[in-house]
């Protein structure tokens, strides 16, 4: 073989590497279809809030309403009855201790079945109530209509 001095064999030299910016079409896809199931995680959230805090609104303006203790007492039966019936048909038609059972159902430990719990039964006959006994049957009232009404 002869060699050639016109003949210079030179190294062969790599493509320069593609820049990270602007990424490939496929990059593109996935980043829009991330945002968009982010913007829907965040708008259900949003709404599931806002929904929380109507129910609330609701709950907190009924017993505000009522001019008495016995009449608050009676309003919180009257939405916990109205919730209930979301679940089980039959539950508005349920007296006494089948009552505070069905409230019971699924909370740990059992709150309606204790003396605040049985205000519900006898309360709203009374001729009045103490505002602590109103209060903290409010406390366990309230959380109990909001999850059924959140989850119809």
């Amino acid at each position: 073989m002869s060699s050639d001095p016109t003949l210079v064999l030179r190294d062969i030299h790599a493509v320069a590497a593609p820049s990270w910016w602007p990424p490939a079409p496929g990059w593109w896809l996935v980043g829009v279809a991330v945002l968009t199931v982010l913007a829907g995680f965040l708008w259900r959230h949003w709404r599931r809030r806002r929904r929380h805090a109507r129910i609330a609104d609701i709950f907190d303006q009924a017993i505000a309403a009522a001019p008495s203790r016995p009449q608050a007492v009676a309003a919180m039966s009257e939405l916990l009855r109205r919730a209930a019936r979301l679940h089980d048909p039959q539950a508005d038609r349920l007296q006494g201790d089948a009552w505070l059972v069905m409230l019971d159902r699924g909370l740990e430990p059992a709150v309606f079945n204790t003396p605040q719990g049985r205000l519900l039964l006898d309360a709203a006959f009374r001729p009045d109530v103490h505002a602590d006994e109103v209060q903290a049957l409010q406390r366990i009232a309230r959380p109990r209509f909001i999850l059924w009404m959140m989850q119809r």
